[in-house]
Formats: structure tokens, sequence, C-alpha cells
């Protein structure tokens, strides 16, 4: 991605920021204008929907990793303590074993400390039902405030979520019996594929809430959501939800960026919230130490970043969430997604 693309994100990002009304912190805080800082944390807009998430959103997949089930209640809490409010999960992380943890984690009065986000994988209306009420009954909540269809990576994925039967069907009537508030849905594989999604949902009349993919400074150079994606969802007011900014880990074996850097990259983007993926106490300390010393990159920082990762990104061998199937849930597991429709014939 060139330096002049980087820069006209973010003047489209400071454009909407005023255009939605967004309230700046006071005179004397280093927020932008689309935050506002209480204590040590940042907290965004989200989008059009009224709400305000904080800039560092807990990743769902890492809480489910440690051998024991209070040291990820301990992580979760200490997180929301720190003042993180954005809280992801998905049906499918450790075959619900996240889900579980992050239930038990949210009581004792957690729960309305938050904004909930999880996802789904089901395609069919059947599918997509019942895997958001094991969802509901997992995160030990009658409202979710925002379900995202999980995993949009093949070009036929639009279209079975919108079709007759379909996901999408769910989702609407969940958010009408007040399941759920919002919708949004994620991927990880193509910039294309998020545009057709915009591009069905518009057809059928709908405007997502939230997008979530990948967002990070080997993006802007291979495949870059940043470039087709983020202005789209910029000019439409659609929560950017980045994720994968260090690519579980595979953005720093490029040996060219720090995890800190890679998270004030990240949040110098027009991004509402940055999920990250926060396993350890240790590493929740380094994470919100790096949003107490943001301050949004300077043109000269963005411009010697891009150098300096250029090389390092123009094959996408340290994105390979991009150009593999080592982290497609779905591709390894093609039940989760409903029985298919076979069509005519």
């Amino acid at each position: 991605m060139e330096r002049r693309d980087f820069l006209q994100v973010l003047a489209a990002t400071a454009a909407a920021s005023l255009t939605a009304g967004a309230v700046p912190a006071a005179a004397d805080s280093p927020a932008t204008p689309n935050e506002t800082v209480r204590g040590d944390m940042r907290y965004r807009r989200l989008g059009r929907t009224g709400e305000e998430v904080s800039v560092l959103g807990l990743g769902g997949h890492h809480i489910g990793r440690q051998k024991e089930e209070k040291d990820s209640i301990a992580i979760i809490r200490a997180a929301i303590d720190g003042g993180i409010t954005f809280m992801d999960n998905s049906w499918d992380y450790h075959d619900g074993g996240a889900e579980f943890r992050m239930g038990k984690a949210l009581k004792d009065g957690y729960r309305k400390k938050v904004f909930l986000m999880t996802k789904i994988d089901g395609r069919t209306k059947k599918a997509a039902a019942e895997q958001l009420d094991q969802s509901l009954r997992r995160l030990q909540t009658d409202v979710i405030d925002l379900v995202q269809h999980h995993e949009v990576l093949r070009l036929e994925d639009p279209d079975r979520i919108f079709a007759e039967g379909g996901a999408q069907e769910a989702l609407l009537a969940a958010r009408k019996a007040g399941k759920v508030r919002f919708i949004g849905f994620t991927g990880h594989k193509d910039p294309l594929v998020h545009l057709r999604m915009l591009e069905v949902a518009a057809k059928h009349d709908f405007r997502f809430d939230t997008v979530q993919m990948p967002l990070n400074v080997l993006d802007a150079h291979f495949r870059s959501f940043e470039k087709h994606v983020l202005p789209v969802l910029v000019r439409e007011e659609i929560g950017v939800l980045g994720m994968k900014s260090m690519g579980d880990g595979f953005v720093l074996k490029s040996k060219k960026v720090t995890p800190v850097e890679c998270l004030h990259y990240a949040m110098t983007l027009p991004t509402s919230t940055v999920i990250t993926g926060i396993d350890s106490l240790n590493i929740l300390k380094q994470d919100l130490e790096a949003v107490k010393t943001f301050r949004p990159l300077t043109d000269k920082e963005v411009a010697a970043l891009l150098e300096r990762t250029a090389e390092a990104a123009s094959d996408g061998r340290f994105e390979p969430f991009k150009t593999g199937n080592g982290f497609d849930g779905t591709a390894q597991h093609p039940e989760w997604l409903g029985a298919p429709d076979k069509g005519p014939g």
C-alpha cells in the first residue's frame, strides 16, 4: 500500500468521525476526534450504532488456551478491570470452551461492564439459530450485543447467508426477539469476499453494523483489506473491528516490527477496536501499556513502517490466514456450515 493511500484513509476517517458527531475528549486529552479517554483506556464510536467500545478488544480464541479455567477467568476480569470493554468470542472456539469460560468470567457484575460479541458459522437458518442458542447458554446471557457471521471466506458465502432459509434470517429473527442487538460479519481471506458480502447485503436492503478483518502493517501491502475495504466501511459508518494486528505471531516472525508497533499501527487506522490475542497477564500488561503510550503515528512514522515491511509483506508468507487454510475452521469442519442447499436438479 502506498503512503498516499494510507493518508487518504486517515483523511476519510477524520471526516467521517466529525460527520458522525463524535465527541472529543477534554481539551488537554491526547484523544483523536472520534475518541474519549477514561483513565488509561481509549474508547471509540462503533460505527453508527451509538455504542462506544475500548480501542483494545480481548480476543476470544486466546482466552481458551490456558490449561486451567481459572487462569482464563483471571485474564478476562483483569482485562475488564483495566478498561477493556470489547469481548470477542466464537461458537466454535475450543469446541465452545472459550464461550463457557467467558460466561463464567462475566458473572458477579462483569457482564454489564462489557460489549459482548460472538460469531456463528452456520450458513442455513437452522444451523445459525441452533449455534446462537448454544452461545447464549454458554455465555450465560439473555442478549448478545453483537453476533457476526463468521469466516466469510468464499465468494459463495454471502449468497448462502442471504438466501431464502439462510443464516441472515436467523439473526434478523434473533434481533427482533431481543436476543441480539447488532449484526456483523468477519473474514480473513481476501478483501474481494468482504466487498461481495457488502454488495449482497445492499441488494437485500441491509447494512451491517460491523465488519471484522485483518488490519496490520503487512496487510497494507498484500491483498489489502485496509486499502480496499476500510474506506467503504468508513464511508458507510460501519464499525471497523481490526484483527490479526500480529497475526497470531506470524507478523512478528517477519522480524520487521515489534508488538507495540503492530498495535499502534492498527490503532492509527479508523478502527473502532483492535482485537488482539491476550493469553497471559504479562501480555495483557504489555497491551494495556501500548494503549497508554499510544499517539497516532505521524506521516513520517507511517512511511518508515511501510518501507521497512514492504519486502516481507510482498507475497503473504507472514499472513498465512490469507494464503493457506490453517486458520479456516469452517474448511476443516464444513459440517459447521449446515447442510447445503443442493439446488435444482
